[in-house]
């Protein structure tokens, strides 16, 4: 992309604040990575589900695109349990139209997430072609996975959390994953198509379908607390799913982090990323939703997007609900891993482009300069890593006196200029 200096000179005076840096407390009960394979053995060791793995059984196990916490140490406990019942596990990436919508794809998002045949002690099994199981009560076709379909046993590995544009009883969790994830990109199609606003309908209808029809055993669901880290591990039996999801989704939502401020000018996010969100960025967090289907998070006028992730492979999937962005993140746009998943869930906003700058510094400051009805010479500018860690977070000094009185924030340093090298790029 070529120099654009009117433009930069457009935006060279506009004011950047003084930042400092604020501590967000949040309550923090946590499952240290060591106790993990002790509790799943002790959950699936239970007659209930231990009597559902069989000597010789070909059993799936589900294992999708989010950045869960210890995700491929949680997947290696399942295999180990199997294995040791004499079971035949293989892992299974379900995670929709992710990865470019190919297998080749699919296997490389697990692989970054260390959910290798190395380290987990079975096959990754990873292809795109889908098998009809069934007719959901709608009179929908349903499809999944073709090698969990016709294996003898499916375990459904997954977080449970709140959803980025829908709002049910069943949300991000082991009904989606079934629905969507192992539905591969044929299936998320097809659960999609009528839109968000009928997800919290759809969702359940293809999943009890999927129940009904293919040979789910169980799930072993995480929920994560507002640090990223493991805070509950549960076994569900297939026959509960429907009953027992809804408490496990009210229970998730009470750990979501969030911005404990409730306004700001201007978001400015250093990092998005599919390891962060599907959505690149979580609008629980960030308040940048796809849809009306859902609500939440900060109230901004302006969003700036400074990176993407390593982890994303340059899918920079919710881009589109920034208001501008760097020549950095632009370099790096992987657009044919964008566009399948954004052409399968019918919401194309996520993969449009904002205004690119070409430094940090001005994807700042066009963001301030553009916003309207404030004071730019003490605008109100909140600064986090990204939409996953909330721990430590930055503040423009306008919020100073007023962090002082919010429960939950402890002020870490002075405000100070942020330390722009002579590109205009933070260091």
């Amino acid at each position: 992309m070529r120099k654009r200096p009117l433009v930069a000179e457009l935006v060279k005076d506009t004011y950047v604040p003084k930042m400092f840096r604020v501590k967000q407390n949040f309550p923090r009960p946590h499952i240290a990575p060591e106790e993990i394979p002790g509790i799943i053995d002790g959950l699936l060791s239970e007659e209930k589900f231990a009597s559902r793995v069989k000597p010789g059984m070909r059993i799936a196990i589900t294992a999708g695109s989010r950045g869960i916490a210890n995700v491929a140490l949680t997947t290696k406990c399942i295999v180990d349990f199997c294995k040791s019942r004499g079971a035949e596990p293989f892992v299974v990436p379900a995670m929709g139209s992710h990865g470019g919508a190919t297998a080749e794809g699919q296997r490389e998002i697990l692989a970054g997430y260390g959910i290798v045949e190395e380290y987990v002690g079975c096959p990754i099994v990873s292809s795109m072609e889908v098998k009809k199981i069934g007719v959901n009560e709608d009179g929908k076709e349903v499809f999944i996975d073709k090698n969990a379909a016709e294996a003898d046993g499916i375990i459904l590995g997954c977080r449970i959390k709140p959803h980025t544009a829908f709002r049910g009883p069943y949300e991000s969790g082991l009904m989606k994953m079934m629905a969507i994830g192992l539905g591969k990109q044929h299936g998320a199609e097809q659960v999609h198509e009528e839109g968000f606003h009928n997800m919290a309908k759809n969702v359940p209808a293809f999943g009890r379908c999927i129940l009904k029809n293919a040979p789910v055993l169980f799930g072993v669901p995480t929920i994560e607390n507002a640090y990223d880290e493991t805070c509950k591990i549960v076994a569900v039996a297939a026959e509960d799913i429907e009953a027992q999801e809804p408490k496990l989704l009210k229970e998730a939502f009470t750990y979501m982090p969030r911005i404990l401020v409730d306004s700001c000018d201007v978001l400015v996010v250093d990092q998005i990323g599919k390891n962060f969100s599907g959505d690149g960025m979580d609008p629980n967090i960030t308040g940048t939703f796809c849809s009306n289907s859902a609500s939440g998070g900060i109230v901004s006028q302006r969003v700036a997007v400074l990176d993407l992730s390593p982890e994303t492979h340059g899918n920079g999937i919710g881009l589109g609900y920034s208001s501008a962005t760097t020549q950095r993140v632009f370099d790096q746009l992987d657009l044919p891993s964008m566009y399948p998943n954004a052409i399968t869930c019918t919401v194309l906003g996520g993969v449009r482009i904002p205004i690119v700058m070409e430094s940090d510094k001005e994807c700042i400051q066009v963001c301030i300069k553009s916003c309207n009805e404030i004071d730019k010479t003490n605008p109100r500018v909140v600064r986090i890593p990204n939409s996953l860690h909330l721990e430590h977070i930055m503040l423009s000094e306008s919020y100073w006196d007023e962090v002082k009185n919010i429960p939950g924030l402890e002020i870490e340093s002075e405000p100070e200029y942020l330390p722009f090298d002579e590109d205009g790029n933070l260091w």
